[in-house]
Formats: structure tokens, sequence, C-alpha cells
């Protein structure tokens, strides 16, 4: 199916439906959830998506698992998706949480295949068995760590989602505190214990997942320096350290390849 609207065909008594749908650029699928699990993979482009705890940047040709009657927005950047929605039910081993995975070339072509299946496709034969495989293949993804938790607290999540939206090298501990009428000491050890992370790791992880989507029109040079980083050396480095792969992966611009 195509370009259809899931409350359409949700009734469909499938296990699996298989939708594909292409998105204007900039588009936001504001805050709202499924019933069904969901298994949004980005054809093309780069997908943010966020939930009341935290941000998932989703590469080119990955994709995110998204929990049954989970709150969530969606920010598409020159993406079309292909999604499975999947009852709850059929996926008892799905995470509690939105998962980053990588979508190998047997996965990709299921789900290129399973697009052009109608909302009652046969169980019988190759249309059910495609739908068998796809769930055994999504099963065995490992998660990938393009995301970052967001506070449970109104004002430190707003410093967060603020920071995610227009990294700001400039931003300290001591300028978070003052925001939240807390001293340096007290406001470090709330962040911690909100995220697992201090707020200087926190703000370094959120500003190389912001170097994702800037790396679809420019280089891992024009993305570091933009970022504040003294070199794209020292940008590749960390970029590296955190996501397993280097940033030149994602890059379409001079000498780089998006992956």
């Amino acid at each position: 199916m195509k370009n259809v609207p899931l409350a359409d065909v949700d009734h469909v008594d499938r296990a699996v439906l298989p939708i594909g749908t292409d998105y204007p650029p900039g588009h936001v699928l504001d805050w709202h959830e499924h019933r069904r699990a969901q298994f949004l993979y980005g054809a093309t482009g780069v997908m943010v998506v966020d939930t009341d705890d935290g941000t998932w940047t989703v590469p080119p040709e990955r994709a995110v698992l998204i929990p049954a009657a989970t709150r969530h927005r969606v920010r598409m950047l020159g993406v079309s998706t292909r999604s499975l929605y999947i009852e709850p039910d059929a996926v008892p081993w799905w995470p509690g949480t939105c998962t980053v995975v990588d979508v190998p070339p047997l996965l990709r072509e299921l789900l290129l295949t399973a697009v052009e299946f109608e909302a009652d496709y046969s169980l019988s034969g190759r249309d059910g068995s495609v739908a068998d495989l796809l769930l055994h293949e999504i099963a065995a993804r490992a998660p990938l760590p393009f995301h970052v938790r967001i506070p449970a607290g109104a004002d430190l999540a707003a410093l967060c989602r603020e920071y995610l939206a227009a990294p700001d090298t400039g931003v300290t501990n001591a300028v978070w505190a003052a925001r939240t009428n807390l001293s340096e000491r007290a406001f470090t050890r709330r962040f911690r214990a909100e995220t697992g992370d201090s707020p200087a790791v926190w703000r370094g992880r959120a500003r190389l997942l912001a170097a994702v989507p800037l790396l679809r029109s420019g280089s891992v040079s024009e993305v570091g320096g933009r970022l504040g980083y003294a070199s794209p050396a020292a940008f590749t480095a960390a970029f590296t350290r955190t996501f397993g792969i280097p940033p030149s992966r994602f890059s379409q611009g001079p000498g780089g390849r998006p992956g």
C-alpha cells in the first residue's frame, strides 16, 4: 500500500500492515500514537523521532522500532518511508522504548516488496511468507546508539530540546544551572539523575546527533566546523567513537558518500 492513512486499514485482520509514504521536505508528523507497534524505515533522508523521554535520530537506510501506544513526533528531512504496523501480540519481543536499527539488504528488499501488497493480502503463499520473514529479520536486529534521553522535568526537558534544535557550543553547566535557578552542583546532580549522563556528556552526544541531518548537504569539514570542532579529524574521531561509524558515511558533501 502506498500513501494510505493507517486509520483506513487498521481494522484489517492482518498482524503486519505494510505502508509506504512519501513526505515533502521538512514535514512534521505532530504528536500522535498508534495502537500497533511500528517499524519505520527511511528509504531516503533522515528522520528525527521525539518521545516524552528521548530523541532518536534515524540516519539514511536505517529504521526505528516504535512500541505500540507510544506518543511520538517525527520530523521528516527528505524522507520516503516504508512502515510496518504490527499487532502488539505478534511481537512480544518488541523493545519497550524506541530503538534505531540497521536495515541490511534482505530486510530492505522485503520491505520494498511488502509495500506493494493490498491491505487484505493472502496469508498463504508468497505474501504471507514475506510478512512472516519480515518479523524474523526485525527480531534479529541489534540496536544502534543514535539517541539521547530527555529528562522528566519540564524545565530540563525544555533546555535539552532547545539544544537539540540548535546546538550552542557556548552553553555551559553554569548557564543551564542559572536558567533553572539551581546551583551548578545541584543542577549537575539532578541532570545526571534524570538522564544517566552529565550535562557536558549529554550535550556532546546531542551535538553529534545534530550532525547527522547536516551531513546530508554538507561535508565533514563544514559540519564539524559548524558544530565547533577544532578540525575535521577531531569531529570524525568523536563521531566514530560515539556511533561506531565515521561521519563520511553519511555525508553527501565533497569526499563523502551517503551510507
